[in-house]
């Protein structure tokens, strides 16, 4: 089945205009039909459902193309929409390969697409888009500022910071990955977040008692090795950690890196995985130029006592969401999504469920 869900008209897919003239006009919101998603593995659940809610809600069907490593959450992905009552076909899930997946999106009956994933990707799937002449939304990667000053709550400030970057073992686009401190808040922050780091349990990922566990895939931790040492190479300086994994092993040592040179990976590129990018400087101003000296737009955090301040400062960063004493997050009620090469396009939110719309005026003369 590829068609749309009717939808009951309520006030939400209405909007209803005065004109200058007297005259009325309105504003309806129609789905568009059947949206592919590309969804990616790290949060195999999430992810599919963050894309599934709103698109559905609006009206349209969803096709899923899940990442290849978790087959057995796309079909238990099917299956919920299929228990929660949605009619038979109404979410699908195809388990295909990636070649396959730019050919269904050059379908007629494919209306739009939705990918979260890497940059190569994203281009990958927005080119066949563009070329067909469908809307896309793409949710990429993330290099996302963690801004302390030195008026900030710091020892909060460094017990959640540890919380931002080790989520999923730092293999989050979201997740904190550079940690720019006011000189003067800059020691005290570094030993809590350093001592806090160090606490953290190693083991089985299914015990609780486990802090975390390992990388995806051994290419993974060897990649964001190969990172870091070039970082190194190029002038920056190993804190903590930083041992080089085991042949085909992902593992990987938590890492502090600092005085970090422009032209390192630690500095431009996204490191998905625990390494922590650690940036002293003198002033506010310092601090938001290098927040905003990356290809990447899709979080960040600050952290002061000044919320006036803080909002002041949230309006020069150029990502899709500031979160003022909070670690990055989404949540169904707030837009989620990127600028830059992070991407474009809103998940979540009003503006999650409008995304996969045609608005149409009509015009009452």
């Amino acid at each position: 089945m590829i068609t749309t869900l009717k939808m009951r008209r309520n006030s939400f897919l209405l909007k209803k205009i005065n004109l200058p003239d007297g005259k009325k006009a309105k504003i309806i919101h129609q789905p568009l039909g059947a949206i592919l998603a590309v969804m990616p593995w790290n949060f195999p659940f999430w992810q599919v459902f963050r894309f599934g809610a709103p698109t559905l809600m609006a009206g349209n069907v969803g096709i899923l193309k899940h990442a290849s490593n978790v087959p057995q959450c796309a079909i238990a992905v099917e299956s919920a929409f299929r228990e929660a009552g949605f009619p038979e076909g109404v979410f699908q899930s195809l388990l295909i390969d990636s070649k396959a997946t730019l050919t269904l999106l050059e379908d007629d009956r494919i209306k739009a697409v939705s990918l979260t994933g890497s940059e190569k990707a994203g281009a990958a799937v927005a080119s066949t888009a563009g070329k067909n002449i469908k809307k896309s939304l793409l949710e990429l990667g993330g290099s996302d500022p963690f801004i302390v000053l030195a008026d900030a709550d710091i020892p909060k400030a460094a017990e959640i910071a540890v919380q931002a970057r080790m989520v999923n073992f730092g293999q989050s686009c979201i997740s904190a990955k550079r940690f720019i401190i006011e000189e003067s808040a800059y020691d005290e922050f570094l030993k809590l977040f350093q001592e806090r780091l160090s606490n953290m349990k190693v083991g089985n990922p299914m015990d609780e008692s486990s802090d975390f566990a390992c990388m995806a895939r051994p290419d993974l931790a060897s990649e964001l090795y190969e990172q870091v040492q070039q970082s190194v190479e190029k002038g920056a300086k190993i804190l903590f950690g930083g041992q080089k994994p085991k042949a085909g092993s992902a593992e990987f040592s938590p890492t502090i890196l600092a005085d970090i040179p422009a032209n390192s990976p630690a500095y431009s590129e996204e490191l998905f995985g625990p390494v922590a990018s650690f940036f002293k400087v003198k002033n506010t101003a310092d601090a938001i130029r290098i927040a905003n000296d990356t290809t990447f737009g899709l979080g960040a955090s600050i952290w002061t006592s000044d919320l006036e301040r803080g909002e002041k400062l949230a309006a020069e960063i150029e990502s899709g969401a500031v979160f003022l004493n909070s670690m990055v997050a989404s949540q169904p009620a707030l837009p989620f999504g990127g600028i830059k090469k992070s991407g474009f396009g809103r998940e979540l939110g009003r503006q999650g469920i409008l995304e996969f719309v045609n608005s149409k005026t009509v015009y009452l003369g």
